[in-house]
């Protein structure tokens, strides 16, 4: 790897209170470097927020992303992304096609994509134009029932075929995330291992760049 792995933080799948919840959200940007943040309020089954929820945390979330100098996504929802002002949005294999999102979002906005552990669909992900694919999950996670397993050989693979950047995801902690590293993720995709702990979120991120850094 010719760059370190960076930090994409995942927003826990429930913020009744974002004004109160921006606290701990800002304490975690300032804590080390984090590169992007996904709004991504949605049960481990599936079952999206309304509409009015994810504009409301939306609004209050992505100033504060943007003054930390990280991207601001919304998970699978362009016409949301596009409404609350997000640099762009991830997609699932279930959600608006690639390229509708684009039509939607213009040609500067961030849009990654869901690979599961597929060459495939990441390959056709990167030949669309994608600006980063995902793969996962990597270890079990709480935060979703997630339909499929991935090998950190798939990282290592990804890297040496192509350039564009990919995110590993699910199940991600300071503990087991060397690995991921040291095979290539340009990003690692982290939820309940930020916003579950008991030291908070700050003392994790930190904990987080300091296995980075040592792996």
């Amino acid at each position: 790897m010719t760059q370190r792995s960076r930090l994409y933080l995942i927003t826990p799948p429930a913020i009744p209170d974002p004004p109160s919840f921006s606290e701990d959200f800002k304490r975690a940007l300032d804590a080390a470097d984090v590169a992007c943040v996904q709004l991504r309020l949605k049960g481990p089954s599936g079952e999206a927020a309304p509409d009015d929820d994810v504009l409301r945390t939306g609004e209050a979330l992505r100033p504060i992303a943007e003054r930390y100098d990280a991207a601001f996504l919304v998970n699978d929802r362009p016409d949301l992304a596009l409404k609350t002002g997000a640099d762009g949005v991830h997609l699932g294999q279930s959600d608006a096609p690639y390229a509708r999102a684009r039509a939607i979002l213009g040609d500067d906005a961030s849009i990654g994509v869901t690979c599961h552990n597929s060459r495939h669909l990441a390959l056709v992900a990167g030949e669309a134009g994608a600006d980063y694919v995902a793969f996962g999950a990597f270890f079990p996670t709480p935060t979703k029932d997630a339909p499929t397993a991935a090998d950190p050989s798939i990282l290592e693979w990804w890297s040496f075929v192509t350039t564009v950047p990919c995110v590993a995801i699910g199940g991600i902690t300071p503990e087991n995330c060397g690995g991921l590293v040291r095979a290539g993720a340009d990003f690692l995709a982290v939820s309940s291992a930020v916003w579950s702990v008991p030291d908070g979120p700050a003392a994790a991120v930190r904990a987080f760049e300091t296995a980075i850094r040592e792996a």
